[in-house]
């Protein structure tokens, strides 16, 4: 079933690839306008080609900033409410840190997650709250990690630490503008991004063994498994549904 999201003005960051580009994608096919935020304008003009083919160039665009940058997250926002004049839905899927043991992480490594992923998302929010206000309403949906709750944490300790702040973030969203209208939700995917896939190809063994451990036994697509869903959560179908986390992992993780 196609989601309904007509008219809505959806904010997406890491749009160039991936779920970003998986959820802006069928968000486009339910007839949302698009804005596409990324480090990389070709990667994001690439994913709003194809999006005009599903809908009208004229409902997508893209904006190229670093969002760990003072500023960006402000800017992109503003540059969003030019554009289409508003921002109903924000898909918080940006965050540059990953797997590595606690003893090689390093401060700057730890800094650098900190600013793309909690404090980027507390900004994004901060930054379309008016907006959404003014428009009667919106939805935050926040991507995190079901890493967090796994039976070992090994080498993922910075990952899962960046990614439960987001989550706290955005539960406290859904807390506080509640009542204004905005809904706001995490979902914890598991889908077969680029990154995804180089670490597959360089750690085979490994990667069987995780793929195991999915009850349903694959990893998820990044439209049809993690973008539907994620045009579910934005729609009014799912209206009376806020501050909830959604595993979109094949049934792997205990949330």
């Amino acid at each position: 079933m196609t989601e309904n999201l007509t008219g809505k003005v959806a904010l997406i960051t890491g749009g160039g690839q991936g779920i970003g580009r998986g959820v802006a994608l069928e968000f486009a096919r339910a007839g949302a306008k698009c804005f596409l935020v990324g480090r990389t304008r070709s990667k994001l003009e690439a994913v709003a080609e194809e999006i005009a083919q599903v809908t009208s160039a004229a409902d997508v665009a893209v904006y190229e900033v670093d969002i760990a940058s003072d500023g960006a997250c402000e800017a992109a926002v503003s540059a969003a409410l030019e554009t289409f004049g508003g921002v109903d839905i924000l898909v918080n899927n940006a965050n540059s840190a990953f797997p590595v043991p606690l003893d090689e992480s390093g401060d700057d490594f730890f800094d650098y997650a900190l600013r793309t992923g909690p404090r980027a998302v507390l900004r994004l929010m901060r930054a379309v709250h008016p907006s959404m206000v003014e428009r009667g309403g919106g939805v935050i949906i926040t991507m995190i990690t079901s890493s967090a709750v796994r039976w070992d944490t090994s080498g993922f300790g910075v990952y899962a630490a960046t990614k439960e702040a987001m989550r706290v973030l955005t539960r406290t969203a859904s807390s506080e503008w509640g009542h204004e209208g905005i809904r706001a939700h995490c979902v914890a995917p598991h889908a077969l991004t680029p990154a995804l896939e180089w670490w597959i190809e360089n750690n085979p063994e490994e990667a069987e063994e995780f793929v195991r451990t999915i009850p349903m036994g694959r990893i998820g697509d990044p439209e049809r498994d993690i973008g539907q869903a994620v045009a579910f959560l934005a729609s009014d179908s799912s209206r009376y549904l806020s501050g909830a986390v959604i595993p979109l992992d094949g049934g792997q993780s205990r949330w």
